[in-house]
């Protein structure tokens, strides 16, 4: 495989390109420079980025670590050519997933390259894991020695021991090794567990044994407390049919109460249909009260004026009059009687002159009448006549004279007009004091003569033609009326609802099955009953578990049988276990001859790398089972370990490793070296830079340096 071009978001590159050419690619640039990213990001690009790794203390993982500075998500591309096709390859940041997204196609065409996915570009393209290629063909200056890796150990121990990298040998001895460890491993294996098994069959027996005559007491007590639950259940019927039967009781008095109630609800609905609406009731009762507290106050307010003048009784001459009438009617009657008496004291002469002519001439005129005639004789007796009657008129008069004089004397209850003024006077005075005395009164009264009136007017129109307590009560009574009906509503709704609620809590039972012999209170009962019931629960869950262990043990002659399988499966596991056991030791004997027998490639590769670098210094040179490393310089005794020679030694000491490595695990990789040579001195870089370029004719090899000494040899 060859790397045309690679693009990346990662890191402190955004968006950068590295392009890259066959052969050597010496890419020299200072510290900070991305060095070190670039070759992250080709791990990443083909092996993927390890999402699952986390940040510790001392590590940042690679997903933290990478993180774009600018902020944008990581992405990036390769163009390369792969088993001759020209393919790019791209990842990018999907949601949370960190280059989760891959994408393989032909460059020109832009077909899919299926054969390629996200879990698998690596190991298509180099044909090795990322261990194996981060271990052999990824050269870092902090990471130069080969450390330990089950993929890499598999390859490189095949190798080196058999020269077959398929591992047969190795996965055999593995197997043998995984058999021994299924027959017996510590107390693990198949042999451990048959003979626990039979541990466990034999302990199932015993149990079994035992459960049976624990079951068997069980169900004797079990049939013992059902017997008394009947007995119980049947008793608590019986008190519930009882308490039944008063439910029923209890539910016929409350729907009697409530049709009662219906009933009286109906009647005092019925009173009140006729009768004023109850707010009317109300306001004419608050009316009535308040013109009733009025009146009183309003006499209240009478009481406390002073008492009213008394008005003075007029004489009985004067009733009907006022004072002035009196004054002016005692004058008018004094006029009268002096005119009356004067008329009955003076005598007219003309009268009887007159009167006496009269009866002269009529006594004439009948003494002369006989002679003369009839004519004269009338005359005559008509003067007569008129005189006595002119005389008699006179007496009349004199007569009304005196009883007009005697009428005024009566009237006044005496025969002088002087004590008819001064009783006139007398009533004026006390007419005047009555009224001087009425005016203060009626000041002091003020409006309470107008408030009485208008009150009366309230009053009679509140009673009409009752009187206002008899009004008040009619009132009351119809208040009344409308809070029987009220109460007769509440009484019905109280009776509805304890009629619902006795209908609700009533329970309908049935008789006992049997006649009851017990005595016990339904407390006692339902203590008794969660006594036994729960008694008989625990008696079910333990027979269930009982059952369920029997079950769980299984049958017993199907345990005999187990018990039987078991001893056969032991005694042949024995004989396998012996037989595996011969065979691993027969194959140790056979790796370590062959260990013998075949130089390990690598090592020697290894060590003529090394040799040509140290300019033919360290001759000898052994690679460990854990590919530690021990060489011998030219004329030293022993082989020491690495950790005896100097940093640069070390350095080509595991370069020369890590080149051998790669030619035999990944011949068609690129060669990737960070800074890999900077403890080289000038002899041995220019040697590791002429191997480098041997390299390069078969490889891509990819050097990144931060100094100018590898491009200047």
């Amino acid at each position: 495989m060859r790397i045309y071009s690679m693009t990346a978001t990662f890191g402190k590159l955004e968006h950068e390109p590295l392009t890259l050419n066959p052969g050597l690619n010496i890419i020299e640039a200072p510290n900070e420079w991305g060095k070190s990213t670039w070759c992250a990001f080709l791990v990443a690009m083909l092996y993927g980025l390890d999402t699952r790794a986390k940040s510790t203390k001392t590590v940042l993982a690679d997903k933290e670590r990478y993180l774009p500075w600018s902020g944008s998500p990581m992405a990036g591309r390769m163009d390369l050519n792969w088993n001759g096709r020209d393919i790019t390859i791209e990842r990018r940041t999907k949601g949370r997933s960190i280059l989760g997204e891959f994408k393989a196609y032909e460059t020109e065409s832009g077909l899919d390259v299926p054969e390629l996915t996200a879990a698998n570009c690596g190991q298509m393209l180099l044909g090795v894991e990322k261990n194996v290629f981060t271990r052999a063909g990824f050269l870092k200056f902090t990471d130069l020695p080969v450390t330990q890796d089950e993929s890499l150990r598999r390859r490189l121990n095949a190798l080196v021991t058999t020269g077959d990298e398929s591992g047969a040998g190795d996965a055999l001895a593995q197997k043998l090794k995984d058999l021994k460890n299924r027959c017996r491993h510590n107390k693990t294996g198949l042999l451990p567990q048959a003979e626990a098994e039979q541990a466990a069959l034999e302990a199932k027996y015993t149990q079994l044994q035992s459960l049976k005559q624990q079951s068997a007491k069980l169900h004797q007590r079990q049939a013992e407390v059902e017997e008394r639950l009947a007995q119980l259940e049947n008793h608590r019927t019986s008190l519930q049919y009882a308490a039944a039967q008063e439910d029923a009781n209890r539910v016929a008095e409350a729907i009697r109460l409530r049709d009662s109630a219906v009933k009286r609800a109906e009647t005092a609905r019925a009173a009140c249909e006729a009768l004023p609406s109850r707010q009317d009731a109300e306001q004419a009762v608050a009316s009535i009260r308040e013109v009733h507290q009025q009146w009183q106050s309003l006499q209240m307010e009478s009481e406390m004026l002073p008492r009213e003048p008394e008005k003075p009784e007029a004489p009985a001459s004067f009733q009907g009059m006022s004072p002035d009438a009196a004054i002016a009617q005692v004058a008018a009657d004094t006029a009268r009687y002096e005119t009356l008496n004067a008329q009955q004291k003076k005598e007219n002469p003309l009268f009887w002159i007159l009167a006496g002519l009269m009866m002269i001439a009529g006594l004439a005129m009948l003494a002369i009448s006989l002679p003369i005639g009839i004519g004269f004789l009338a005359s005559g007796i008509i003067l007569i006549v008129a005189a006595v009657m002119l005389h008699g008129a006179r007496q009349r008069h004199r007569k009304q004279t005196d009883l007009d004089l005697q009428a005024l004397c009566r009237r006044y209850g005496s025969n002088h007009p002087e004590e008819w003024l001064q009783a006139a006077q007398i009533y004026e005075q006390k007419m005047s004091a009555y009224l001087h005395d009425m005016a203060h009164y009626q000041e002091a009264r003020g409006d309470l003569d107008q408030r009485a009136r208008v009150l009366k007017e309230k009053i009679t129109h509140l009673s009409g033609n009752t009187s206002l307590q008899e009004r008040l009560v009619n009132w009351m009574h119809i208040i009344d009326s409308w809070d029987k009906w009220a109460d007769a509503q509440r009484d019905l709704q109280r009776a509805e609802s304890h009629a619902e609620t006795a209908q609700a809590m009533a329970k309908n039972a049935q008789p006992p099955s049997f006649p009851d012999q017990l005595r016990y209170s339904e407390e006692e009962t339902a203590r008794l009953l969660s006594d036994a019931s729960l008694e008989h629960r625990q008696l079910q869950l333990r027979m269930g578990q009982s059952q369920g262990l029997m079950e769980a043990l299984g049958d017993e002659v199907q345990l005999e049988r187990q018990l039987e399988a078991v001893r056969q499966r032991i005694a042949k596991l024995e004989e396998t276990y012996a037989a595996l056991e011969l065979a691993q030791n027969a194959l140790t004997e056979a790796t370590a001859e062959l260990q013998r027998r075949f130089a390990p490639k690598i090592a020697a590769r290894a060590q003529t790398l090394f040799n040509r670098l140290t300019g033919n210094r360290y001759d000898r040179l052994i690679l460990g089972d854990d590919l530690s490393l021990s060489a011998a310089a030219e004329g030293e005794d022993t082989i020491r370990s690495s950790m005896w020679r100097s940093d640069g030694t070390v350095d080509q000491l595991y370069l020369a490793l890590r080149l051998a490595v790669a030619e035999e695990l990944t011949p068609d990789a690129p060669l990737v070296l960070d800074d890999a040579l900077v403890r080289f001195d000038d002899a041995r870089l220019a040697t590791a830079m002429e191997i480098l370029r041997e390299e390069a004719n078969d490889k891509q090899v990819i050097l990144f340096t931060c100094q100018s000494r590898e491009g200047n040899v």
